[in-house]
């Protein structure tokens, strides 16, 4: 929890209550949260939220609740409580987070939890900037760069766009150098 912005020493480890859902959510009971750098600019205040805030965008875990008005529409995402999700939404630091169903995301048999979780957002990020980024400027056999290549969502996409076709060369830091 994050009662005021500041440095590392604001973030501080505690027992909340476990968030209400409102119709369209549904309770997740948290297995993994995603670290991500943007979760220090919403600690810091470089990012304008209402305080105190449970940190965390994105997270995985099983769905242990939702309502019974809701149990319908759960179902029509071919979802229902018990299920393994991961998911893009505010406070998956906390062990509970209340989650509007249209961002959950089921994870098939014989992934597990941290590959699914990983792929979420990282996945996502690489087939934006492989795809839809400068979409139709690159074609088969052109060389394209990728800044961060050394970084998870830089190789996710140099992947990606090999499989597009595309030459590949990239920056990273002089540490993530092999």
């Amino acid at each position: 929890v994050v009662e005021s912005p500041g440095g590392i020493e604001a973030l501080k480890y505690g027992d909340i209550e476990v968030p209400s859902i409102s119709s369209g959510q549904v309770l997740v009971k948290n297995e993994f949260a995603g670290l991500n750098f943007i979760d220090t600019y919403h600690r810091s205040g470089l990012y304008k939220r209402d305080y105190p805030i449970v940190l965390g965008q994105e997270g995985g875990g099983t769905i242990s609740k939702v309502n019974d008005e809701d149990k319908s529409k759960l179902a029509e995402a071919g979802l229902k409580v018990g299920d393994r999700v991961v998911y893009g939404a505010f406070g998956s630091y906390a062990e509970y987070t209340a989650v509007p169903i249209a961002k959950l995301v089921p994870i098939p048999d014989g992934i597990g939890m941290e590959t699914a979780l990983a792929c979420t957002v990282q996945g996502l990020t690489a087939h934006y900037l492989s795809s839809s980024v400068g979409s139709g400027v690159a074609r088969p056999g052109d060389w394209v760069l990728v800044y961060s290549v050394g970084s998870g969502t830089g190789q996710w996409t140099s992947k990606m766009c090999k499989l597009r076709g595309y030459k590949v060369i990239g920056t990273t830091s002089r540490n993530k150098i092999e």
